[in-house]
């Protein structure tokens, strides 16, 4: 699977052994930057790697921050994005289970990197349940239509 991969400042550090983990589970990640600890503004890398995903080009994407939530609230902007931040094990596979979460948002000052690897690893091995998740995936992004149409995207 092809995953886009950003960080900001703050995650910079953890995306390095994020993209080996990845790769390490088969994935191909691609990385959308930064490209060092220098202080910089995490929405740019949000929208990069959510636009990334919203396109086509990678089937999911995952950011890294000092929270994740920055990350969080700026990919899910984009539109299709369904970013979740997941501070644990749990919150990870029902991301994935039951909201169809296509951007995994970490936080590098919130989990040690042993919790972030494993947090990665359920993550990408949950799969959507469909069913009744379905019909509230169509719902949420239903609103996110209406949204665009009245603003005139």
């Amino acid at each position: 699977m092809k995953v886009a991969v950003g960080s900001d400042h703050a995650g910079f550090e953890i995306k390095a052994r994020v993209l080996e983990w990845l790769e390490r589970l088969g994935h191909e990640p691609e990385d959308f930057g930064t490209h060092s600890a220098e202080s910089c503004d995490y929405p740019v890398f949000a929208e990069a790697v959510g636009h990334a995903v919203a396109r086509g080009e990678a089937q999911r994407g995952v950011l890294i921050c000092g929270t994740g939530i920055g990350m969080s609230m700026a990919a899910n902007k984009v539109h299709g994005i369904r970013a979740a931040v997941c501070h644990g094990i749990e919150a990870a596979e029902l991301s994935r289970r039951h909201n169809d979460a296509n951007v995994l948002c970490l936080g590098a000052r919130i989990n040690t990197p042993g919790e972030i690897e494993s947090i990665v690893r359920h993550w990408f091995d949950a799969e959507f349940e469909g069913g009744r998740h379905a019909r509230r995936i169509a719902r949420m992004m239903a609103i996110e239509e209406a949204e665009c149409a009245t603003a005139g995207r």
